[in-house]
């Protein structure tokens, strides 16, 4: 048995998790552990075929560093093949609307699988166990049935608008997805009700007997590019046999004296890192914890962060991202200058319609040894596409590719697109002192920083870190959950700033977290996303 803790959205792969240390294994392990079940019991948010940032901090083995696996345009793709095709930019910049969603649903939408070799790497290299081992869990809820969830209840049913497809079109227009989450009457499984997956229990078994090369160089993947060829597909063998995690150093910072370790570009860490250096500038705990003065300095800080984004970072073996700048403290205070003149950033968006959720979901794990592993992966926005007799959705990430030539996010074969996700460890000195990320598409890095800095300046546990009311800004618009007060609204309304009410009490990111305290590690589990945190 190892001693650790798991924190995740499905309280099923927590489970999977706390029972792959209790066999023994690491942090790494229950991290793999935990991320399969999610494929198999949320599969809208993730898949064997998604794509993610892995975080790992292994003190046994001396080693700190990422596995990145961002998801990859096609090698068929082409940079003005949707040019002509542009209704709209989403408001909060997760992507275009283009004419019959072309870009979000179906075959056009999916980018190179990545994940499945991502878990398997990760385990041969720090893991203690195997993929084939720790696979089986997930085959269990493939083929028993998968809980509806309210958060995936919640998902399946929404239609946030800005001009993307009702969720339910993820599941309803792709015939083999209509077997799997269509009822013989029409309509969705609801609440509480049990979904099974028989085709995808089938897949799992045999890449836990077969291996990982089966999905990218064997049957698997011929069946998947024979049917990627039928339907018009960008995807190709090249593509899949082209996958492989990346190794990368962390991306260092400090805020306020700790030091914060994150993701490179094209993850979202350099969001994260302006952002603390922005705010390091301000006194934020005497402004008071989600009043207008906090709300509005905090708000000008991820508005500048995201204007930066949406002008410098992508793939930086597209884009030449002058890092350095975006992420050092001269510069930082130059834009603290400007928010305490009473200056507004404006955030342009090309005809921009409304927010839309996201799907992604992440896990962060520690053991006794040291290990700390936070791991966020994700479908993007599902394709909707379930190959026949496999089971498994693909992502639609090519929504989120800017289908303009010649800018940053353009669409390029091979080349990943930003994605917010930034899987972040906190240092004293050289120990962890706080893990975390999120699932949410363009609100995790504005989640992320809010944990950090309700940690860090408001001397918050972990899961009073991730529980307290969150509001978001990546629009000229300040979105607040319900439980931002009313009077807080009105007064920042009467300082000019258009603000958004949430129905949701807990939103923006769902954030899951762990902080090492002197008795030990506590964790945080965001509510909004059914989560969980388990100390074994």
């Amino acid at each position: 048995m190892t001693h650790g803790i798991v924190s995740a959205p499905q309280p099923e792969a927590v489970e999977a998790g706390a029972e792959a240390l209790l066999k023994g294994g690491n942090a790494v392990d229950a991290a793999i552990a935990c991320a399969l079940v999610q494929t198999a019991v949320d599969p809208q948010m993730c898949g064997i075929a998604g794509f993610g940032s892995l975080h790992l901090y292994l003190a046994e083995k001396g080693e700190h560093q990422f596995l990145d696996f961002h998801g990859r345009a096609p090698s068929k793709a082409t940079p003005d093949m949707w040019e002509d095709l542009i209704i709209k930019e989403a408001e909060d910049g997760f992507g275009f609307i283009l004419k019959d969603f072309v870009n979000d649903i179906g075959y056009g939408a999916i980018t190179t699988p990545m994940s499945l070799r991502a878990y398997d790497e990760a385990l041969k290299r720090y893991g203690t166990m195997t993929l084939a081992g720790l696979i089986e869990p997930a085959i269990g809820y493939a083929e028993s049935g998968m809980l509806v969830r309210p958060h995936i209840n919640y998902f399946w049913n929404s239609n946030e608008g800005g001009g993307k497809a009702p969720h339910s079109m993820r599941l309803t227009e792709n015939a083999e997805a209509r077997k799997i989450y269509v009822k013989p009457d029409g309509s969705l499984h609801r609440l509480g009700e049990t979904v099974r997956n028989p085709d995808m229990a089938e897949t799992y078994r045999r890449i836990a007997r077969e291996g990982v090369d089966d999905f990218y160089t064997g049957e698997i993947g011929k069946h998947i590019i024979a049917d990627m060829e039928a339907n018009g597909g960008l995807l190709t063998a090249a593509d899949l046999q082209d996958a492989m995690p990346k190794e990368s150093e962390p991306l260092w910072g400090e805020y306020r004296g700790l030091r914060v370790a994150t993701n490179q570009p094209p993850g979202g860490g350099v969001m994260v890192l302006e952002m603390l250096n922005i705010l390091e500038n301000f006194d934020l705990g005497s402004l008071g914890h989600n009043s207008p003065d906090y709300i509005a300095t905090v708000s000008e800080a991820m508005k500048i962060a995201t204007v930066d984004k949406d002008n410098h970072v992508g793939d930086p073996n597209f884009v030449d991202i002058p890092l350095e700048r975006l992420t050092s403290k001269d510069y930082a205070a130059e834009m603290a200058a400007r928010i305490k003149s009473g200056e507004k950033t404006h955030v342009p968006r090309f005809n921009p319609g409304g927010t839309e959720s996201k799907d992604t979901t992440h896990v962060s794990t520690a053991d006794e040894h040291g290990n700390c592993v936070s791991l966020t992966h994700s479908l993007g926005m599902p394709s909707g596409v379930v190959t026949p007799g496999l089971g498994f959705m693909y992502s639609g990430c090519m929504a989120v590719f800017d289908p303009r030539p010649g800018h940053t996010g353009s669409i390029a074969p091979g080349k990943s697109r930003f994605t917010a996700m930034c899987p972040t460890i906190i240092f004293k000195g050289d120990k962890p002192f706080f893990v975390v990320g999120a699932p949410g598409g363009t609100f995790i890095t504005m989640g992320v920083l809010q944990a950090i800095l309700n940690v860090v300046d408001f001397d918050m546990n972990a899961q009073e870190a991730v529980m307290a009311a969150r509001f978001c800004t990546n629009s000229d618009t300040i979105d607040v959950t319900n439980r931002i007060t009313r009077r807080t609204q009105a007064e920042l309304e009467a300082r000019g700033y258009p603000v958004r009410r949430s129905p949701l009490s807990y939103h923006f990111a769902g954030v899951h977290a762990l902080r090492k305290t002197e008795r030990g590690w506590d964790g945080g589990a965001d509510p909004g996303r059914d989560g969980m945190a388990i100390s074994v």
